[in-house]
C-alpha cells in the first residue's frame, strides 16, 4: 500500500477541498481515506498501487488548482496496539 501526498495551491474554502477530494476519487477509484486540506495545501490518499504522477498533475490542473508536486511512500496499516 502507498500513501500519496499531492501539494495543491489555490484551495480557499471547504468547497475547494471537496472539489479536490472528488477529483482524486474520480481519477483514482481505488483511493481510500481521501482528504484535502487548504491549510496544509495538500491532498492525501491511500492506494494499493503507486499512482501515476502525470495523472495526478492532470487531475489537479483540470480541476482548476495549481499542482505543486506529489510524493508516494510505502504505507503500513496500523492496528489498535501498533
Amino acid at each position: 500500500m502507498f500513501k500519496t501526498t499531492i501539494k495543491v495551491d489555490g484551495m480557499m474554502c471547504g468547497m475547494c477541498e471537496a472539489h479536490v477530494s472528488d477529483a482524486v476519487r474520480k481519477a483514482f477509484p481505488e483511493a481510500k481515506k481521501v482528504k484535502a486540506s487548504r491549510a496544509k495545501k495538500e491532498a492525501t490518499f491511500i492506494s494499493d498501487d503507486q499512482p501515476d504522477p502525470a495523472l495526478m498533475e492532470k487531475t489537479i490542473k483540470d480541476t482548476g488548482y495549481d499542482f505543486l508536486g506529489c510524493v508516494s511512500e510505502p504505507y503500513k496499516k496500523r492496528g489498535i496496539f501498533g
